[in-house]
């Protein structure tokens, strides 16, 4: 009895732990195999389901532009109006910028953050705005690039547009609308920065564009009163323009300064030669070939200086490119000051066969006692138009009178040919032979009346403004002419009457042209070429095919001031391994 209730026991333990464990058997194999599909999808497929949508919603698009899928209409509705989900959001930034709290903005800003939430009420909404913004990319991607400035001068003038909105507003003004324009501007010149072309802007500074255009559009609704923002861009224009020309006559100021001043190394130059030069034995202090300074058989040049490296390029560039350097005999004209620096460099670099004369301007003791006078009474601060080196060309007949031609070089000109031929120049019973500058296509053009007042009628009666101008820095004179017309006369009437009446303009241009008033004969263009001491654009096959260059202007080659791309012409004359330019920190 008891074996049997035991196996009896044995079969029912042995059922229900059939029935417990063969549904869990079952089930683990099943949960097996669907972990398994899920986990392989995961780790395989979950990156690509982004995509494959993506790549279907393009399909879907690309079908539907081949059926003719055009971008939704723009509807523009006006301000007020019943159809305009917009309209209450205008007389809410209106109150903002009294110093009030628009519900109206708050709302549109809610709008802009969640646009979703408002497609959400239209069906097919999502997908609309989805197939607008793929149309949209591809149409952009289509573009071609261009290289332009149009988008720099759109932001330039969307910034100009919000500071005139800014002024139109009440000074005490904190509203939303006036931060946010601040911070548009801060933002758009933070893209910007120095950027010069479209092409240097990001994307960024893009969407920063779109954002002030929308701020603009906020404004112009506050803003209507046209006449009153045209005001004030007229106010911002002026005082602008104001600034321009402060700032244009501070530069010109600061130009002509930076002109008229001697570096650094140049007074250290001249100090060393002066020692140098009060070291020598008197009989060391003499130059050879004195015999040949009035030889009337060779050919005589003049410069009036008182720069020394200035002289030095003018000597050695003539010398190097003449075909009879012997027959060369230069008279440079100094100040007292740099009289033995003068002669303490041209002692250390002789001029080779050529013949050199130094002299001091403080030797003519006539012109101290019958012109300094006048000279000092010239109403310019310049001092190198009342300086008597500048005017010591008009008494060229007493410096040298026993000369009878002469070609007067300025301290500034180059040398690049030969010049013997200028003493074959017919000049035709004239006293100067010059290039002439009245042709308005050159870059030194000149009128009469730029420097002379017409407007005096002893001017006007005795000159011609439509005359033909000419250059000053390459003359050949005739001093046996000169001398049988009295011109040095001439000149001293003509410079007595500017010193009484405001007929010319400071410096000897002006007091050239009218003293040899019809007494100058034109030589070829191919003689002298100015223009290399301003911006004037002289090209470089002019340069190079002129016979002499001059850097007329205040803009010298020595100067840091001067343009680099003429100063080789200049530089390539001087040695900056001498010692003294050495010591003196003198370099290209």
């Amino acid at each position: 009895m008891k074996q049997s209730w035991r196996w009896k026991r044995i079969a029912i333990l042995y059922l229900l732990s059939l029935s417990v464990f063969c549904p869990l058997i079952l089930l683990s194999e099943r949960l097996k195999h669907v972990v398994f599909l899920g986990k392989k999808e995961f780790v395989e497929d979950l990156p690509s389901i982004k995509y494959r949508r993506d790549g279907e919603t393009l399909s879907v698009v690309e079908t539907e532009e081949d059926e003719g899928l055009k971008e939704p209409d723009l509807v523009v509705y006006r301000d007020g109006s019943k159809e305009n989900p917009n309209s209450n959001i205008s007389s809410g930034f209106t109150a903002d910028l009294l110093g009030k709290n628009g519900t109206e903005h708050k709302v549109k800003e809610e709008n802009k953050q969640n646009p979703q939430k408002k497609l959400a009420t239209t069906s097919g909404g999502k997908e609309q705005s989805s197939l607008t913004k793929v149309q949209h990319d591809q149409s952009i991607r289509s573009q071609p690039q261009r290289v332009t400035d149009e988008k720099i001068k759109q932001i330039r003038d969307q910034v100009i547009r919000a500071k005139a909105y800014l002024n139109l507003a009440p000074p005490s003004s904190n509203s939303h609308l006036v931060k946010e324009l601040r911070l548009r501007i801060k933002e758009l010149e933070r893209a910007v920065g120095e950027a010069t072309k479209d092409s240097d802007l990001s994307r960024s500074a893009l969407q920063r564009m779109r954002t002030m255009e929308a701020s603009l559009s906020k404004a112009s609704h506050i803003y209507t009163d046209c006449s009153a923002l045209v005001s004030k861009l007229r106010a911002m224009t002026n005082r602008v323009e104001e600034q321009v020309r402060a700032q244009k006559s501070q530069a010109t100021y600061l130009v002509e300064l930076a002109g008229r001043t001697t570096p650094k190394g140049f007074h250290c130059l001249t100090m060393r030669l002066t020692a140098e030069y009060f070291a020598l034995q008197p009989e060391e202090q003499n130059f050879p070939n004195q015999e040949k300074l009035n030889d009337g058989n060779l050919y005589h040049y003049a410069v009036f200086s008182d720069n020394v490296l200035a002289c030095a390029v003018v000597v050695k560039s003539t010398i190097s490119n003449a075909m009879d350097p012997e027959k060369i005999v230069f008279h440079v004209v100094t100040d007292s000051l740099n009289h033995p620096a003068m002669l303490m460099w041209f002692l250390l670099n002789p001029p080779g066969e050529a013949t050199i004369q130094i002299q001091s301007v403080e030797k003519f003791e006539w012109l101290a006692a019958k012109y300094n006078s006048t000279l000092k009474k010239q109403n310019s601060h310049d001092s190198r138009y009342t300086s008597a080196l500048n005017h010591l060309r008009f008494y060229l007949p007493d410096v040298f009178p026993q000369l009878d031609k002469i070609v007067l070089l300025d301290h500034d000109v180059v040398v690049q040919r030969d010049l013997s031929r200028l003493w074959s120049v017919d000049m035709k019973g004239k006293v100067n032979g010059a290039v002439e500058t009245c042709q308005e296509v050159e870059p030194s053009f000149h009128r009469m009346d730029m420097f002379i007042n017409f407007s005096d009628p002893m001017v006007a009666e005795r000159f011609d403004a439509k005359t033909c101008t000419w250059a000053f820095g390459m003359n050949l004179f005739d001093l046996h002419e000169w001398r049988r017309q009295n011109l040095t006369a001439v000149y001293h009437k003509y410079l007595q009457m500017g010193l009484e009446n405001p007929l010319w303009k400071a410096g000897s241009l002006p007091l050239g042209w009218v003293t040899f008033y019809k007494r100058t004969v034109a030589l070829d263009r191919r003689w002298h070429a100015l223009g290399l001491g301003y911006e004037s654009g002289v090209g470089r096959s002019q340069i190079e095919r002129a016979a002499v260059i001059q850097y007329d202007g205040v803009m010298k080659p020595w100067l840091e001031i001067g343009i680099s791309k003429y100063k080789g012409y200049w530089s390539k004359h001087l040695n900056y391994g001498h010692p003294l330019l050495q010591q003196c920190n003198i370099h290209e």
